[in-house]
């Protein structure tokens, strides 16, 4: 049965007072929390994780604080759905924000909300917020703003640091705790690379002694597996491969700028004494094409749009340096882990976990698979092994093994031996979907 959206959807103190635990003035100090959420970076755009072609000392040293989930997944590859979803715990078909430029669904508070109306934490927002208004609109809650963005990373990013750097600094002189986001824009800069086609090879004459040392095309880069409609055929303003490795080496550069504002909030919270008391979680919001399936940006259901990097350190309490490939973790988990760690029950009808347990290396049960969104209709079962691509109304589907075609490169979707498998997802699917609480769209 369908449930009663008036039991969830509330509004006012009601709707963030709803079961959540007593406040945590009495108690004592709860860590800080520190978000540092970037835009378009792949799950391997870090030389930790063995990529040559970038170099991210910062990264890498967080990752050495870390443990680092490999198998994180984004609710969805678009940049609005998702940081809905992160930030409110539901998935973008009960935000409403199923595509770029809607609102949150009124009713449904953000983190900060949530910690406010619950915890003594001072609420912080700086860089980009990506639904419409921006952070410094009369409408947005929650947060104290302050350094808005949006626009170019090579403009704002610094100034986020800037700021993420003045308020870390402030905040070492009081008793509260804090919950600090730091949303960076890169390297979602190579959109705009994309946009200009002056910035092609022929119009590169500095780089034109670098040809060697330019990225190789990933062995996916012709792969263009059978599947519905909306998936695509890959991304054709490239004619060259020369010129596919050039958006490569771009791309990774814009990496590289991102690692050093890590860099400096890293130097800050080290500075000020706050590095031991601090919980930070670092990720993106979705990844980037980077020439896999002859793809660029994002919109699309394979891993490079999908999965992205999460880390998750407190010194003495998180093993550190540890990679965790065991278990499926969402953007949607971020949510009920900082609530985890601050003492709070999450939000009603949170569709994530806390990964407290597994980053402290406790026994938990954990889920078995995951469901993300694409392309509107567009919905994506994971399982430990499988992953099956389906489009609403399209009859064809895909479906890979993940552990022996890491790259996505052969769908089995047509091997009558797997309908069996593929009727599971679509199980697991419709299961799911009866759970959702579905935002009606204006």
């Amino acid at each position: 049965m369908r449930p009663n959206r008036r039991r969830f959807v509330q509004t006012g103190a009601a709707a963030l007072g709803a079961a959540a635990l007593p406040r945590a003035g009495a108690q004592a100090r709860r860590p800080n929390l520190l978000l540092i959420v970037c835009d378009q970076l792949n799950l391997d755009g870090m030389s930790a994780l063995g990529n040559p072609h970038v170099r991210t000392p910062n990264l890498d040293r967080l990752a050495a604080r870390s443990t680092l989930f490999t198998e994180s997944l984004s609710p969805n590859p678009v940049c609005s759905p998702a940081r809905s979803a992160l930030f409110t715990g539901r998935m973008p078909v009960e935000t409403g924000v199923v595509t770029n430029d809607r609102p949150i669904r009124a009713g449904l508070p953000n983190l900060g909300e949530w910690f406010r109306a619950n915890s003594n934490y001072t609420t912080a927002y700086c860089g980009k917020w990506h639904v419409p208004n921006g952070i410094f609109a009369k409408d947005f809650k929650g947060f104290t703003p302050l350094v808005g963005g949006g626009r170019q990373g090579c403009h704002d990013d610094t100034w986020v640091t800037t700021a993420s750097e003045a308020f870390l600094r402030a905040q070492a002189r009081r008793q509260e705790p804090w919950l600090l986001v730091s949303s960076y824009m890169q390297p979602h800069d190579i959109c705009y690379w994309m946009i200009h086609p002056q910035t092609l090879v022929s119009d590169q004459p500095p780089l034109a002694n670098l040809t060697t040392d330019l990225p190789a095309l990933p062995p996916n880069h012709r792969s263009r597996p059978v599947g519905p409609a909306r998936v695509g055929n890959g991304y054709t303003r490239f004619t060259t491969d020369e010129q596919w490795r050039y958006y490569l080496y771009a791309y990774y550069r814009m990496v590289e700028m991102l690692d050093q504002d890590v860099g400096r909030l890293l130097d800050a919270l080290d500075e000020t004494g706050q590095a031991d008391n601090t919980v930070v979680v670092f990720t993106s919001d979705h990844g980037e094409g980077a020439g896999r399936h002859g793809n660029v940006q994002k919109w699309h259901p394979y891993d490079e749009s999908l999965k992205v990097p999460f880390l998750i350190s407190w010194p003495g309490q998180i093993a550190a340096g540890k990679r965790d490939s065991a278990h499926l973790v969402s953007l949607l988990d971020i949510s009920s882990t900082f609530c985890d760690y601050a003492g709070l029950a999450p939000p009603p009808l949170a569709r994530g976990r806390s990964v407290r347990p597994l980053a402290e290396g406790r026994q938990v049960e954990w889920r078995d698979h995951l469901v993300c969104e694409w392309q509107g209709d567009g919905r994506i079962v994971r399982t430990p092994r499988h992953k099956l691509v389906t489009y609403r109304g399209d009859p064809q589907v895909q479906l890979f093994d993940i552990v022996e075609d890491p790259w996505e490169t052969t769908t089995l979707a047509a091997e009558a031996r797997h309908g069996e498998t593929i009727a599971a997802h679509q199980k697991l699917l419709a299961e799911w979907d009866r759970r959702m609480d579905v935002c009606p769209l204006g």
